[in-house]
């Protein structure tokens, strides 16, 4: 077995950390980028923070999904005030826009030498600026992840600007920065987070630690995204969540993705959808489609097994051990199992049908089509086809 692991540079997790970011970020110069959503006023707190230690900070805020133009904006910015250091806080979107300013403040020139599908894909020729990440959400992980999703309006599909480099100096996780978060976005950032621990479970690509990573984490979804989403104010799921988000974020760096995100990327590209609601609709259509791949394919699959084990763990059930006769039956039965809990909890949580982000039947092929060239289908434990990706798409609508 061979294997490598990589994270961010230091991982700082646990309630009122944050007040640690000051002198974190000090370590890494006075001249500060502070990336943050599109209402800034929500955390003032860290802003007030920041300038109370003597660091100069310059906002930059980001509206709506991270594109190309505005990685190249902030990266623009940055140069012009001299910023030694990136500071993200905020969700996915403003993480990933922090990991693409960090890299591009330093690597100027057109940013597609460097993205992945729409673009050459090279590495970078430098290190990023420093870059410390903290979360306000509780479900990318891209506090500890080596890419940036990106939307390319012109080529209607999010791609990804990826490099060793660019996992975050630290990763700064408090679950008191998601108290707030009203229950639409606990149940779409949550379900992000189980989405990305069942793939990277499952991955062609997995290995032992990000095995360990992800049952930990399946545990504490399985027991507190329900929780959070109807009681935003439950300290412990919170807490839960939070670590489930980090978890998953450390999982799918090292051991990649799968179909899901696969179509996620292109769907996100065309149509004004929440990532994590995308992913709650496809996941258990996408769950089902490789347990039926898989059992007719290659029913001693290794992954199989891992559905079946995931299934244990989301249920809380141990289905099908009592029938030593019957080797292939627990699989089939507890990733059955693992499918339908899966369903229910989306079902539960408001998972809206893609037609109600103006997905039509139309656009079925195309979306398949992209899918099948995204960069997370290298990670799907099975290759599914243009026509079974096609059904799972028109069952999402």
């Amino acid at each position: 077995m061979r294997f490598t692991f990589a994270g961010p540079g230091r991982i700082v997790f646990g309630p009122g950390v944050v007040s640690e970011l000051p002198g974190i970020v000090a370590g890494f110069g006075e001249r500060v980028l502070l990336v943050t959503g599109g209402h800034p006023g929500r955390v003032q707190a860290v802003v007030d923070g920041l300038g109370a230690a003597g660091l100069c900070v310059t906002a930059y805020a980001v509206t709506g999904e991270p594109t190309v133009a505005m990685a190249e904006a902030g990266a623009r910015l940055a140069r012009a005030e001299g910023c030694q250091v990136v500071v993200s806080v905020g969700g996915g979107s403003v993480m990933d826009a922090g990991k693409a300013v960090a890299a591009l403040t330093t690597n100027p020139g057109d940013p597609y030498d460097y993205l992945e599908v729409v673009g050459r894909g090279l590495p970078l020729k430098h290190a990023p600026l420093p870059h410390v990440a903290a979360p306000t959400t509780a479900g990318t992980g891209a506090e500890a992840t080596a890419n940036a999703v990106l939307l390319s309006p012109e080529h209607q599909v999010k791609v990804s600007l990826r490099s060793p480099g660019m996992l975050p100096d630290v990763a700064l996780a408090d679950p008191e920065l998601t108290y707030g978060l009203p229950p639409e976005i606990t149940a779409a950032t949550g379900l992000d987070a189980l989405t990305q621990l069942l793939e990277a479970f499952v991955s062609g690509y997995k290995n032992p630690m990000t095995d360990a990573l992800c049952r930990q984490g399946l545990h504490c979804a399985a027991r507190s995204l329900e929780r959070a989403f109807q009681n935003g104010s439950d300290a412990a799921a919170r807490e839960d969540m939070s670590l489930a988000a980090l978890l998953s974020g450390l999982a799918l760096a090292n051991a990649k993705l799968g179909a899901v995100h696969g179509l996620a990327a292109p769907l996100g590209g065309e149509f004004p959808a929440p990532h994590g609601f995308v992913c709650a609709r496809l996941l258990p259509l996408v769950m089902a489609a490789n347990v039926r791949a898989l059992g007719a394919r290659d029913p001693d699959s290794a992954a199989l097994a891992a559905f079946a084990e995931a299934g244990r763990i989301l249920t809380g059930e141990s289905a099908g051990t009592d029938a030593p006769d019957a080797p292939d039956a627990p699989d089939v039965t507890d990733a059955a199992a693992g499918v339908r809990w899966v369903k229910g909890l989306c079902d539960r949580l408001g998972t809206p049908p893609l037609s109600e982000f103006g997905m039509t039947a139309a656009a079925v092929p195309g979306i398949a089509a992209k899918g099948l060239a995204a960069s997370s289908m290298r990670g799907n434990p099975v290759q599914l086809s243009q026509g079974e990706l096609e059904a799972i798409l028109r069952a999402a609508l």
